[in-house]
């Protein structure tokens, strides 16, 4: 059963300080390591308090605060988002603005909401309000270091139903411009009930997280999940661990965690990056619940993972692949823990036409292996729509995803169309309102799988390719490649699409970069695996390759970014313009393979055209 949604989180984390005091429900490792700052949850619901007290003063019930701290002050931000919610205005989490592009988005993200307020630390507010100066807003700036915590007495508590307002959570657009999702006190309780019960949590909880606070897993599922079981969590800031990842796994081993995850990169990075004196020193044998919500979950990376750190106690079992988003307030759906993993082999050709074709043999060339993401838990359901008919899909059938629950959130601050067409949609005949997540996948015995999404999927030849395909091809075809780092993408020419693949360096090539070797390497595998001839390569800097907060691939922006010469490029390839112009007429002008093959033969890149006689023969058949 649920939980009941007469309560909410202040009446929570009121509970638990007087319960449990002394209890540390935060640890932050200021440098990732050692230096540590503890919040008791007495002293949590003191500062929030302080911090409420001081809102009330300053702006009206309902209205809008910006919560912009650095990375590493991640418990002033805890405090001044529960301030927000003890104060009865909507928090609005946002990243601290780093460059000339962010600071355009605080912008954009100020008259959007219309906020009255901005929440902030010491060593930010000179530099905002120098960066807000041009604006001219009526904007209160409050300082949370100031407070007085001594006038924490003084609070009007707000009335709090389950319809209202708890704080918009803006999307990490990973596949467009970020929206605002509206979190209800009913949405965030339902979600929280799910995380509990999903991944068996309880007041013994030990979390590490390193993801961002504003954003959506940082917040919802390390941040309050915590006070909704009256559990902890150790964090540290995403930028501790970029520096040095295996910060992450030495934390989990020194306090002992029960519960830490991330995207599907940062499992790859730790098994890069960790050598085998690190190992000896690692325990993580307590760790019960990795889970990972990346799109895709591969089991390569699973499977590596769990032989890499099962000398240190890991257990493959703990893997917990999962799908949510913000529209959903984080969870939709995720597997039993005490199940082991569900995955199907699927025919690769069959899945680029929509098609679920079961292949028994996972070692063939075109075979692709999909982790199952779960089922929805409580009153959630996920169906999955035709994308031409909007009518629901039979089992095995491949279609958007759709998702309704309570915990669905309320919809896009002040988008009404967006959200009707987003948020409300039914089935002919139905009653029931659903989310359409944008997300392609298929539900086989009662499990979700992922395909991609249906505004990524690209066509060449008739035939659908998903992008995180020609990605993995990408990043496995040659050692100076970043794996979790390229973005495959079409654009555009003569009124044709073209594949353009964008994709990062190893630090460790920077200077020594073998570029034909890697536009080789990269138009042959595409090739010989997908039957796409790459139009364009660029090769970035690492870093360099445009993603969300959580470590999504932003296909949109690095598209954006390619098409107006912006992206961080060390080296760039395109196909010749009479190449180019010349492969679709003389596809179509070869109809005999042989005669087609012995021509190509003749180009200076004979060894990758004469194999385009397996696209002709694919037509012809």
């Amino acid at each position: 059963m649920s939980q009941k949604h007469d309560s909410n989180l202040v009446e929570i984390l009121q509970q638990r300080a007087i319960s449990q005091p002394q209890k540390t429900a935060y640890i932050f490792l200021k440098d990732g390591e050692n230096k540590t700052i503890e919040l008791t949850y007495r002293d949590l619901e003191q500062s929030a308090r302080a911090i409420a007290v001081r809102l009330q003063q300053l702006t009206t019930p309902g209205a809008r605060v910006l919560l912009i701290y650095p990375y590493g002050e991640g418990l002033k931000f805890i405090a001044a988002f529960f301030g927000c919610l003890y104060a009865g205005v909507v928090a609005v989490p946002y990243n601290p603005p780093l460059n000339r592009l962010r600071v355009t988005e605080m912008q954009a993200r100020l008259r959007s909401t219309e906020a009255e307020a901005i929440l902030t630390e010491s060593s930010l507010l000179t530099k905002l309000q120098d960066q807000l100066v041009d604006l001219k807003l009526d904007l209160h700036w409050l300082n949370t270091d100031k407070i007085n915590l001594k006038s924490s007495d003084r609070l009007n508590f707000p009335e709090i139903n389950s319809d209202s307002l708890a704080f918009l959570q803006y999307t990490s657009g990973s596949t467009g411009e970020p929206k605002g999702v509206m979190v209800t006190h009913r949405s965030l309780m339902q979600s929280q009930e799910i995380l509990k019960l999903s991944f068996g949590h309880s007041s013994d909880l030990v979390g590490v997280g390193w993801l961002p606070l504003f954003h959506d897993m940082g917040l919802i599922g390390n941040v309050i999940q915590p006070i909704y079981v009256g559990g902890s969590c150790v964090m540290m800031s995403p930028i501790s661990f970029v520096q040095k990842p295996l910060r992450w796994l030495q934390a989990i081993s020194r306090y002992q965690a029960t519960t830490s995850g991330a995207p599907n990169f940062a499992y790859d990075l730790l098994c890069d990056r960790a050598n085998d004196e690190q190992l000896a020193k690692l325990d993580l044998s307590s760790w019960e619940l990795a889970f990972c919500g990346a799109e895709p979950v591969r089991q390569k990376t699973i499977e590596r993972f769990s032989r890499k750190f099962a000398p240190c106690g890991f257990r493959e079992t703990a893997f917990y692949p999962c799908y949510g988003m913000a529209e959903a307030t984080l969870m939709i759906t995720g597997g039993s823990k005490a199940k082991l993993l569900v995955v199907k082999h699927l025919d690769k050709a069959a899945l680029e036409q929509n098609k679920v074709v079961e292949s028994d043999n996972r070692q063939e060339a075109g075979v692709t292996t999909l982790v199952s993401a779960g089922y929805p838990w409580l009153d959630g359901k996920v169906a999955i729509a035709d994308l031409q008919t909007l009518t629901e899909c039979a089992p095995n059938q491949i279609g958007e995803i759709w998702f309704s629950s309570s915990s669905v959130g309320k919809g896009y601050w002040k988008m009404p169309e967006v959200t009707q067409k987003t948020f409300q949609a039914r089935f002919p005949n139905g009653d029931r309102q659903f989310l359409r997540t944008g997300d392609l996948g298929f539900i086989s015995d009662g499990e979700l799988y992922l395909t991609g999404r249906f505004k990524d999927v690209l066509v060449f030849w008739g035939r659908n390719h998903y992008p995180q395909h020609l990605e993995l091809t990408v990043e496995q075809c040659h050692p100076a490649l970043k794996v979790n780092s390229g973005a495959a993408f079409a654009i555009t020419v003569a009124g044709k699409e073209r594949l353009v693949i964008v994709q990062e360096i190893e630090r460790s090539y920077r200077k020594c970069l073998p570029v034909d070797a890697i536009v080789e390497a990269i138009r042959w595998a595409i090739f010989q695996q997908h039957l796409i001839d790459v139009y364009a390569i660029a090769l970035l800097k690492p870093g360099g390759l445009p993603k969300t907060s959580s470590g999504k691939v932003q296909r949109s922006a690095c598209k954006a970014k390619f098409l107006d010469n912006s992206l961080e490029v060390m080296a760039q390839w395109h196909l010749p313009e009479t190449e180019a112009s010349d492969i679709t007429s003389l596809m179509q002008k070869y109809t005999n393979p042989m005669t087609y093959v012995k021509m190509l033969a003749t180009n200076a890149r004979g060894r990758l055209r004469r194999y385009f006689y397996l696209l002709t023969n694919n037509k012809q058949s």
